[in-house]
C-alpha cells in the first residue's frame, strides 16, 4: 500500500473530522513548539510512554525522529521497549480486538490526528492541548473520569497520575432564553488530588505532546514553509521581470 492510500485509511478510521464540542466547550491556545527541538525531543518520549500502548502512528517510522535532533542510539535506548527496530513503524502492541474490547472502540490511528481535528473552532493541536487538560473525576464513567471537550469518551485518563484528579464545578443559572428554566453551566475545575506534577508542569508536558503530534502530522513543515517563501521570492522577481519585458517589447512597437 503506497503512502497516499495508507494516509486515506488512517483517515477513514478517526471518529468525525469536525470537533464534536464545536459551539461548546472553548478551546485553549496550544503553545507553538515547532521551533524548540528539545521540546519537541520531550513530546515525542511521552507520546511513546502513554500514547502508543493503545494508539498506533503507522504512518511514521522511528528513524524519522532524527529529524528532531536524536541519534538513532538515543533512539533505541530510549524510545523502543518491545523490541521494534529503528526502522519499523510506531505501532501498538494491542491487538484490535481486545482494544475494542475494553474500550468499546478501537483506539484511532494518530499519525494525522493534529490535522484532522482541526475546525473553525480551532487547530487540532489546540483541541488536544485542551482536551488531554479537561478529564475530570466522574464515579459513573466506567474509567472513573469523564471529559469536557468530549462527553463520555472511551478513553481513559492516561496523565492523571501527572495531572493528578481534578473535579470538574458545576453551577445552576437562569436560561438566558428562557426565565423559568435553569441550566447546568460549567464553573472551573478544582484540584482533588495531587499529580506528580504541578499545573504548570503538566500543562508545559501536555504542549511538549501536542507540539509532537503536530510535528508528526506533518514532518516537512518547516521545510515546505521556507520554501515557500523562495518560491514566493522567485515568483515577485519573475513578475517583475515579465512586467518589465513587456514594457520594454510594446515601447519598440509603438
Amino acid at each position: 500500500m503506497n503512502f497516499s492510500k495508507k494516509l486515506l485509511a488512517i483517515l477513514a478510521l478517526l471518529p468525525g473530522l469536525a470537533f464534536a464540542n464545536e459551539g461548546g466547550f472553548p478551546l485553549d491556545k496550544a503553545p507553538d513548539r515547532s521551533h524548540n527541538m528539545a521540546a519537541l525531543q520531550n513530546g515525542a518520549k511521552l507520546f511513546v510512554n502513554y500514547c502508543l500502548n493503545c494508539h498506533n502512528a503507522s504512518a511514521m517510522r522511528y528513524n524519522r525522529l532524527r529529524d528532531l535532533g536524536l541519534t538513532e542510539e538515543q533512539i533505541k535506548s530510549n524510545l523502543l521497549f518491545t523490541g521494534e527496530k529503528v526502522g519499523e513503524m510506531m505501532t501498538t502492541a494491542m491487538p484490535a480486538k481486545d482494544a475494542k474490547a475494553w474500550f468499546g472502540t478501537v483506539p484511532p490511528d494518530l499519525s494525522v490526528i493534529a490535522r484532522a481535528k482541526a475546525s473553525g473552532a480551532g487547530t487540532g493541536g489546540d483541541y488536544i492541548y485542551t482536551y488531554l487538560r479537561s478529564f475530570y473525576k466522574d464515579d459513573n464513567r466506567p474509567t472513573g473520569f469523564n471529559n469536557m471537550v468530549l462527553p463520555n469518551a472511551a478513553m481513559p485518563h492516561v496523565l492523571w497520575e501527572l495531572q493528578g484528579v481534578q473535579a470538574a464545578k458545576f453551577v445552576e443559572e437562569k436560561d438566558p432564553h428562557d426565565e423559568s428554566k435553569t441550566v447546568h453551566k460549567f464553573a472551573g475545575f478544582e484540584q482533588v488530588k495531587p499529580g506528580s506534577m504541578n499545573k504548570l508542569e503538566f500543562d508545559t508536558a501536555v504542549a511538549d505532546l501536542v507540539g509532537y503530534m503536530e510535528w508528526m502530522a506533518e514532518p516537512a513543515q518547516q521545510t515546505r514553509k521556507r520554501l515557500g517563501v523562495w518560491v514566493l521570492l522567485f515568483l515577485t522577481g519573475f513578475a517583475i521581470l515579465a512586467w518589465r519585458l513587456n514594457a520594454s517589447y510594446w515601447k519598440e512597437v509603438k
